[in-house]
C-alpha cells in the first residue's frame, strides 16, 4: 500500500544530554552542513533569547522569547537552564504525491529546558533544530503543578532581530485574509495604512499596518535570501509579524473574539517558528524545512488520493456567464458577478464532462449545484445544507453521466464564513460525495467568520480547518480549501490536504484591477513556500471582450502554459470556458495541448534560474516518466535568458516543444500572440528564451 511506501525511511540519531556544569558551554547548534548555526543564552536577568549565524555573518541579532498570560505572571525573566539535550537526525522519506520522489529530513538538535528560580517554578523547554536549509524551533510546555488548569495566552514574545533593512516582500497582518497582492519594500517601509478601507469588509481586519502576514520573505545586502513563516500550526492561532523602529519582528498572534490569542492546556507545544535560509531564491523555493517539521502522514491508505488536472463551471461565474445561484440574489449576496443564467445545470455539466472525456482532464468541479447561493454574503443563517440541488441539476445523474466517462466531479462546499454550521453537516456532506464515489472536494469561506468575531486565522478556525482535512480523511476526501488558513507543511501529515488558495489569484483579473504581471514571480518564493497554490490558470481568452470591456489578465497566452510548471500545485484546473480551448473548426486550440501533456505529480523540481519580482525559470521531472516540462515565467519587462538543459537525462535525445511568445506578443497590446516550435535536445543543449512583456515560455521534453 501507498503508506507503506510514504512511510520508508533510514534514520540516524543520536542523544547526548549534558550537566549543569558544562551546559552554558554547549549552547550552539549547527546545521549538518556547518554553514547555519543557532546560539542560545540566557540574559542577566534570566531572560532567553538566540541568535542565528550564517557562516561568518550573524543574520538574527540577539532576539527574545517569552510569554504573558491572562492568568498567570509573565513567562520572560527569572529563568535558569536545567539540562540541554543534544540529537541529530538524518531520514529519508517518500511523500505520497508533490515536487520530488524523495525529502531529505537532516537537523541538528538543541533542547533547552528552563525552569524559574522564583516560586512559580514554572518550566518551558525551547526545542531548536537546524537544517541546511534554515532552522525551527518551538516552545514546549509539558504538565505540570503550575499549570493545571487552563492557559490564556495575551502574546508571545517572540522576536527576530534583523541586522539590517532588507528588501521584501510582504503582504498586510490581516486577521481574514492574504488576497493582496505582494508588495516589494524595505523591511522599514512596511506600511498597509493604504488598506485602512478593507475594515469595512466583514472578511478583512488589519489591527497593525506595520506588521505582516507569513511567509514574508527578504533580500539582504550581501544577496542572501530569508523567509520567515511557522510550521505545524495545530491548535494554535495564526502568527503575524509586527515590524518595531529598531528593524525586529515580533510576534502577533490573531486573537479570539475575547481578545485572549490562544487558549490551551499543558502539555502542549507551539507551532515551529521558522526561518528559511538560502543563497539563492531557488534555494528557498527547493525548501522542505516546512514539512520536515511536521509529523508523518498518519493514513493508513492513500491509494485513492490522486493528484489531477481539473476543469469547472467556475470561470464563467466570475465573467458574468452565468451565475452561481438560480434564483434573483438576496441583497448583500456576493452571488453579483454572475450573469442571468444558471452555471451549474445538468446539462451544462454534461456539455464540460463532455469536453473532459475529449481532452482526458481527469476531474471537474461544479460550484452552484446546491441550493442556497442566492443568499451567500449575508447575514442570513444555514442558507447551505451542502446536500439539496437545485431543481435544474442532478446530482445523481450527472454522476453516473461522469462515471461512464471517466471523469472525476470535484465536490464543492461554499460555507459562506459559517464554520460552526458547516461542522453540523460535515458527516452528512462528506457521506453524500463518498457514496458517490467523489474524492476531492473544494471548500470555500468566503465571508464573515460565523460565530461572530471570530477570524480566519484564529485559533477557532485553526481547530475548524483541522477538524475538516481529518474528518474528510475518514471518507477518503482530498481537500482543496479556499479562504484557507496558512500552509505550514501539514501536507505531510495529512496528504488529503491537497491544495489550497490563500492568495490574491487569478478570479480577481475577472472583476478587479486584478494583478500585474510580476504577480507571479513573486508568488514562488512568498507564498508557495507555505505549500501548494490553487491559482487557477490556463485562461485563453485573455481580454474576455465578450463579457467584460475594462477587465482582463495581465498575461500572454505563453505564460498561462508556463504557470502549471511555475506554480506547484497536485490540483492544477484548466479554468477557461471549454470552447475557449477549442478552434472555430472544433479541433483543439494548439497551445492547448501543452495543458492536456503537463504532469501534476512530480519526480523532480529545479529552479533553474529566477529573481524574485523579474523573472523564474523551473524545470519538474514527471512522476514515474522520463518526461520533463520547463515553465518560465517574466515581469512586465521582455527578458531573454539562456538556460541550460543540464538537469535532463544525460546520453538520451529529447524532442522539446516550445510554446512561446511570437515576436509581438505583449500581455496588453497582443496576449495571445503565440509561437510553438519543436527541436532535438540533449542535457549539454543551452536554449535561448524570449519572454515578452507579461510573457513566458513552456516546454515539454520527451525522450527519444
Amino acid at each position: 500500500m501507498h503508506h507503506l511506501k510514504a512511510l520508508s525511511f533510514a534514520v540516524i540519531s543520536s542523544l547526548i544530554i549534558f550537566s549543569c556544569d558544562v551546559m552554558n558551554k554547549l549552547s550552539t547548534v549547527s546545521s549538518p552542513n556547518g554553514n547555519l548555526s543557532v546560539t542560545f543564552s540566557l540574559s542577566e536577568s534570566g531572560s532567553p533569547q538566540y541568535t542565528v549565524q550564517h557562516g561568518n555573518t550573524q543574520i538574527i541579532d540577539t532576539s527574545g522569547l517569552g510569554f504573558e498570560f491572562r492568568n498567570l505572571p509573565p513567562l520572560k525573566d527569572g529563568l535558569q537552564i536545567s539540562s540541554i539535550e543534544r540529537r541529530s537526525h538524518n531520514e529519508t522519506w517518500q511523500p505520497v504525491w508533490g515536487e520530488q520522489e524523495e525529502v531529505r529530513n537532516h537537523y541538528n538538535e538543541l533542547l533547552v529546558s528552563l525552569k524559574e528560580t522564583d516560586n512559580q517554578e514554572r518550566v518551558v523547554k525551547l526545542r531548536f533544530r537546524v537544517f541546511n536549509d534554515g532552522i525551527g524551533f518551538r516552545y514546549e510546555f509539558p504538565l505540570q503543578k503550575s499549570m493545571t488548569d487552563s492557559l490564556y495566552i495575551m502574546n508571545e514574545q517572540t522576536e527576530f532581530a534583523l541586522t539590517d533593512d532588507h528588501t521584501s516582500w510582504w503582504i498586510p497582518a490581516d486577521y481574514d485574509s492574504y488576497e493582496y497582492n505582494y508588495k516589494q519594500t524595505k523591511v522599514s517601509e512596511i506600511d498597509a495604512s493604504e488598506f485602512a478601507g478593507e475594515n469595512e469588509r466583514v472578511d478583512r481586519q488589519i489591527d497593525n499596518f506595520n506588521a505582516a502576514n507569513t511567509p514574508i520573505t527578504m533580500k539582504t545586502g550581501d544577496g542572501l535570501y530569508l523567509s520567515f513563516h511557522e510550521a505545524n500550526l495545530t491548535d494554535y492561532a495564526g502568527m503575524t509579524l509586527g515590524v518595531t523602529d529598531d528593524l525586529t519582528l515580533v510576534s502577533e498572534l490573531v486573537p479570539w473574539a475575547d481578545g485572549t490569542k490562544v487558549k490551551a492546556k499543558a502539555p502542549f507545544s507551539t507551532p515551529w517558528r521558522t526561518i528559511q535560509v538560502g543563497e539563492s531564491a531557488g534555494d528557498l523555493a527547493q525548501s522542505f524545512l516546512l514539512q520536515n517539521l511536521n509529523e508523518p502522514n498518519k493514513l493508513e491508505e492513500t491509494s485513492w488520493i490522486e493528484p489531477m488536472k481539473y476543469t469547472g463551471i467556475w470561470w464563467e461565474m466570475h465573467i458574468g456567464k452565468s451565475s452561481w445561484g438560480m434564483e434573483e440574489a438576496a441583497e448583500g449576496s456576493f452571488d453579483t458577478p454572475g450573469g442571468s443564467t444558471h452555471g451549474a445545470t445538468t446539462e451544462n455539466a454534461k456539455r464540460y464532462i463532455d469536453f473532459n472525456e475529449r481532452a482526458d482532464i481527469k476531474g471537474l468541479l461544479i460550484e452552484g449545484w446546491n441550493t442556497g447561493w442566492e443568499y451567500w454574503g449575508t447575514d442570513s443563517l444555514g442558507f447551505f445544507d451542502f446536500t439539496t440541488p437545485y431543481p435544474d441539476f442532478d446530482l445523481q445523474e450527472v454522476s453516473n453521466y461522469a462515471k461512464e466517462r471517466n471523469v472525476a466531479l470535484v465536490g464543492h462546499h461554499e460555507t459562506s464564513g459559517q464554520a460552526a454550521h458547516y461542522e453540523t453537516r460535515l458527516d452528512t456532506a462528506f457521506q453524500l460525495y463518498h457514496d458517490l464515489g467523489i474524492h476531492h472536494i473544494k471548500t470555500g469561506y468566503a465571508g464573515g467568520i460565523i460565530p461572530k468575531g471570530e477570524y480566519h486565522h484564529g485559533q477557532w478556525m485553526v481547530r475548524h480547518y483541522r477538524k475538516v482535512v481529518e474528518k474528510a480523511a475518514e471518507y477518503q476526501i482530498g481537500i482543496n480549501a479556499h479562504e484557507p488558513i496558512k500552509g505550514t507543511g501539514l501536507r505531510r501529515t495529512y496528504p488529503n490536504m491537497m491544495t489550497r488558495e490563500g492568495i490574491r489569484g487569478m478570479e480577481y483579473n475577472a472583476w478587479s484591477e486584478g494583478m500585474p504581471p510580476e504577480h507571479t514571480t513573486i508568488l514562488p518564493f512568498t507564498r508557495v513556500l507555505s505549500g501548494p497554490i490553487d491559482y487557477t490558470p490556463g485562461i485563453f481568452d485573455i481580454t474576455f471582450d465578450e463579457y467584460s470591456d475594462e477587465e482582463q489578465v495581465k498575461s500572454t497566452l505563453a505564460n498561462q502554459l508556463a504557470l502549471y510548471v511555475v506554480l506547484y500545485s497536485p490540483m492544477q484546473m484548466a479554468a477557461d470556458l471549454p470552447e475557449n480551448y477549442l478552434t472555430d473548426d472544433g479541433n483543439f486550440h494548439p497551445m492547448f495541448q501543452f495543458i492536456r501533456d503537463v504532469a501534476v505529480d512530480w519526480d523532480a523540481s529545479h529552479i533553474l534560474d529566477a529573481e524574485i519580482g523579474d523573472y523564474v525559470v523551473t524545470a519538474r521531472k514527471e512522476k514515474n516518466n522520463d518526461t520533463w516540462f520547463l515553465g518560465a515565467v517574466t515581469d512586465e519587462n521582455e527578458r531573454t535568458k539562456e538556460v541550460s538543459l543540464n538537469f535532463l537525462d544525460t546520453g538520451k535525445t529529447y524532442k522539446a516543444t516550445i510554446y512561446q511568445d511570437a515576436d509581438n506578443a505583449h500581455w496588453q497590446d497582443n496576449p495571445t500572440a503565440y509561437e510553438i516550435k519543436t527541436r532535438e535536445v540533449t542535457a549539454d543543449t543551452t536554449l535561448e528564451l524570449w519572454m515578452a512583456p507579461g510573457g513566458g515560455t513552456a516546454i515539454s521534453f520527451e525522450a527519444l
